[in-house]
């Protein structure tokens, strides 16, 4: 599927709070935790789980989220089809960092490995 300059934007304006219970919801009702979101989440961004509250509480868009953002040296070793998407055929840095997100949230969910997620690499869990 192509992404488009309206997708591209759609997913821009996105407010991160809107999205986050969605991810929460979808990891516990496999049975994830909240602490393994937050640390999936800190892996790929570098923020800690009071700097993700931070953001939430000040609703903001997923382009400002991963402005903020210091994107893991290993986020380009997440590929695959999230969405419809191929990950690593996705053009628009911000969108493509956005389904890498996806991406790790959606393996979180499907019960695969804490190390496997994390691309063989381990963060602190904040």
């Amino acid at each position: 599927m192509k992404v488009t300059a309206k997708h591209n934007e759609r997913i821009a304006t996105m407010k991160f709070s809107s999205v986050y219970p969605h991810y929460l919801s979808k990891v516990e009702k496999k049975g994830r935790t909240k602490k393994e979101l937050h640390q999936v989440i800190a892996w790929l961004t570098g923020f800690s789980k009071e700097k993700t509250q931070e953001l939430i509480d000040k609703q903001v868009t997923f382009e400002t989220f991963f402005k903020q953002a210091t994107l893991n040296s290993n986020a380009a070793l997440i590929k695959g089809v999230i969405c419809g998407y191929r990950i690593e055929e996705i053009d628009n840095p911000l969108t493509q960092q956005v389904r890498y997100l996806d991406k790790l949230i959606d393996e979180l969910a499907k019960g695969r490995k804490m190390d496997k997620i994390l691309r063989g690499t381990q963060t602190s869990s904040n």
